[in-house]
């Protein structure tokens, strides 16, 4: 039986991202060390992109970067998913210059 890993607040740990943190115990524990709301910037990460291909990337880098000693997803504006918290004015700002260009 597949140990627990710890989620986020909002995002369930998605089965690729579990694999890959129980295929490297050196970042099982260190995600296990984070924050609920560190590992659910991670997840969000993660799942927010649109493409299978950036995705994959994404779960790879979770584990390298985690030994790397990163704490969160660098140059990322956060979970926008959250409900517990406003979005800031200036994540809206960004948000609606996406919305804007595709």
């Amino acid at each position: 039986m597949a140990p627990h890993i710890s989620g986020g607040t909002v995002h369930e740990l998605p089965e690729d991202l579990q694999k890959a943190l129980a295929a490297s115990p050196e970042s099982l524990n260190i995600w296990e060390s984070l924050t609920p709301l560190a590992r659910n910037e991670w997840v969000c990460w993660c799942v927010s992109v649109k493409q299978v291909q950036t995705r994959d990337q994404h779960v790879k880098r979770v584990v390298t970067e985690l030994q790397e000693g990163m704490r969160r997803p660098c140059c990322w504006i956060g979970c926008i998913h959250r409900t517990d918290k406003a979005i800031s004015p200036s994540i809206q700002g960004i948000l609606s210059k996406r919305s804007k260009s595709t």
